[in-house]
């Protein structure tokens, strides 16, 4: 890592940041800026898994060493668009387990789009402390938690910890195309959210697909092929008007 940064973007996993903005970021890196991604839940699984973690690597054709070929996946996504990479040792959800019992945490799609585990909670103390010691850098931008996926949920409330109102939150993305997926922002009951558009260039949205595309095991999850995600991506830019950043007032 450099000892500062232009940009750091906090990614749950292994492909958010890119997903949702990865056309700013490789605006930000032309410029000659510097930034840095960091995932955090990208660490090793357990030895036995789920039955629920198995059906996902089954889908994601990765039934062994999964994490080490999806960080790899991750650095050349980074790489396409100039940005740094840093993977934290934090397992994914679907990997967590109870200490007091062993027994798995989240069970099926129901569980991770749901509320935090009891459990769980103690792991934004842990991501508040890993927070504080990341280099110094003139923006941070966290999941806005559209989707309400758990692991986003974790990573932003941690970062609101230890950043407060210096924050930036990146609409997660694919959820954020679907219809009234902001609605939660006004019934939140926190304070006013400003919206700025980030303007990004038909070359840095062709460098985001390039990049997504290098996520192989998790185009099925979004994606039928590469058209649809192209389809995606620059419809719903050209909807908005770039890549959207949200700020609390």
């Amino acid at each position: 890592m450099k000892t500062t940064y232009d940009s750091i973007y906090l990614a749950p996993h292994l492909d958010d940041a890119v997903l949702s903005c990865g056309g700013q970021i490789f605006e930000e890196t032309r410029r000659g800026q510097a930034v840095l991604v960091v995932t955090v839940m990208a660490g090793d699984p357990p030895p036995n898994v789920s039955g629920y973690a198995q059906s996902l690597h089954s889908r994601w054709e990765l039934p062994e060493e999964t994490a080490t070929a999806r960080r790899r996946e991750d650095l050349a996504a980074c790489a396409l668009l100039g940005a740094d990479a840093l993977h934290w040792p934090v397992p994914d959800c679907i990997y967590r387990t109870a200490p007091a019992n062993g027994t798995p945490m989240y069970l099926s799609d129901e569980d991770i789009f749901g509320e935090i585990h009891p459990a769980d909670a103690p792991l934004i103390k842990e991501l508040t402390g890993r927070l504080a010691a990341l280099p110094p850098a003139n923006r941070i931008v966290a999941p806005l938690t559209v989707g309400h996926h758990v692991d986003h949920q974790l990573v932003r409330q941690a970062a609101e910890r230890h950043f407060g109102h210096r924050l930036e939150f990146f609409e997660d993305f694919p959820y954020v195309q679907t219809e009234r997926s902001l609605d939660f922002l006004q019934n939140s009951g926190q304070p006013n959210w400003q919206a700025e558009v980030s303007p990004v260039s038909d070359a840095a949205l062709c460098a985001r697909v390039e990049a997504v595309l290098a996520y192989k095991s998790q185009l099925s999850t979004f994606f039928t092929d590469r058209a649809d995600l192209e389809r995606q991506v620059f419809g719903y830019a050209r909807r908005i008007g770039g890549e959207r950043i949200w700020r609390q007032l």
